[in-house]
């Protein structure tokens, strides 16, 4: 990792390998640096002490591959990585899974981003075996019940060795977040849900997993507006049908069957049906336009990094103005704290929801974090 006071007036030692001594979420190439950024780490050192200490709670996965996934010393000394775990498993650099390790560099993914064919995507598929992944509809209606990631693969009928949480957290994080929101009951009733989904990025390379909404969302009409400025220009406006679940590699299971698989009918008897339209941009620049169609009944920003970003400030202050549920999530419970910060200064309002932890956040830690706090995609969220 990087050296936290990198930039202090000297070049760095060499690599960050002295961590503070109370907090232990920080580390210096050397004394002097240490002490040169003492002044300014003083204030959320203690705060950072106490985040590290509930690091236990954030590994805590039911799958047999937990170790594997979030061993600290493995993620950020490279003992073991991403690709290597992608590897054993058969899906390193395949369809959905090629963005979830560092193969895919940055320009990679923005030219991908730039090229990308949508219904090709949604033929990507999980590359795993009918077993191994949730392909057709669920063998009992969902309740109210799945609040984990052993309950969701108890009631799909996955066995905890399979790797599909990597992907399926963007869906779950949007199912949790419509209980935290509140919006749950009143979809349920109207059978109609419009989700604004805020600053996608790579989940745009990985629409087919959102096929699990759903299941998720059985009888409900569900549209979700994918907004953001890494949406290229040209493909601003595309409408994509999503109408089945993600398939596996069994050539003989229903999900292959494209009429089979085009009819999902909800235990209820009414059928659910999934649009996705892009939109590029930033959130309070295309406000006004989409609310003509149909105004959200959630608003939800994965990953969000709103202190770290400035363009944020204008679209807080319209979700503000609309009063409409927004649930953001971050990687660390560090980046949610600054970025309510941000949110009280510019609404003058405490967070409605509080941050708490995602049953549903991404069970393998990231590589390469700037803190040495344990980090997650989704790992926790907050709302206003």
């Amino acid at each position: 990792m990087e050296c936290a006071g990198k930039g202090r007036g000297t070049r760095c030692m060499g690599s960050a390998r002295r961590r503070c001594g109370r907090c232990g979420a920080v580390a210096y190439c050397s004394v002097s640096h240490q002490m040169s950024h003492w002044n300014e780490h003083k204030e959320e050192c203690e705060r950072l002490e106490q985040q590290m200490k509930r690091a236990d709670v954030l590994n805590d996965f039911p799958f047999t591959f937990s170790q594997e996934a979030t061993a600290t010393s493995q993620v950020c000394e490279k003992q073991g990585s991403r690709c290597s775990f992608l590897s054993k498993r058969g899906i390193h650099q395949l369809g959905m899974w090629m963005h979830e390790c560092c193969c895919t560099h940055s320009e990679e993914s923005s030219s991908s981003l730039a090229s990308f064919d949508s219904s090709r995507l949604l033929d990507d598929g999980w590359n795993l075996s009918g077993d191994l992944c949730p392909c057709h509809d669920p063998i009992s209606p969902i309740s109210e019940c799945v609040s984990s990631w052993l309950d969701y693969y108890e009631w799909r009928c996955i066995p905890l060795h399979s790797p599909v949480a990597l992907l399926l957290h963007w869906p779950l994080t949007i199912y949790h977040a419509a209980h935290i929101a509140g919006v749950w009951s009143s979809t349920v009733e109207t059978r109609k849900l419009c989700v604004h989904y805020l600053g996608p990025e790579k989940e745009l390379l990985q629409l087919a997993a959102f096929g699990e909404l759903l299941a998720l969302f059985p009888g409900v009409q569900i549209h979700i507006e994918f907004i953001g400025p890494a949406i290229p220009r040209q493909r601003d406006g595309e409408k994509i049908s999503l109408c089945s679940y993600a398939h596996c590699l069994d050539a003989d299971c229903i999900c292959n069957f494209s009429s089979e698989n085009l009819s999902q009918i909800a235990n209820t008897g009414k059928s659910t049906s999934m649009t996705l339209q892009l939109r590029s941009g930033f959130y309070h620049e295309r406000y006004r336009s989409l609310a003509e169609d149909l105004c959200p009944h959630l608003v939800i920003s994965p990953n969000a990094g709103i202190a770290a970003y400035p363009s944020w400030l204008p679209t807080i202050e319209l979700i503000k103005e609309i009063n409409v549920p927004a649930i953001f999530s971050d990687y660390c419970e560090e980046a949610c704290h600054l970025a309510a910060c941000c949110i009280k200064s510019v609404t003058g309002r405490s967070l409605s929801h509080p941050i708490q932890l995602n049953p549903f956040r991404q069970p393998m830690m990231v590589e390469d974090s700037a803190l040495l706090l344990p980090c997650y995609s989704n790992c926790f969220l907050f709302g206003i």
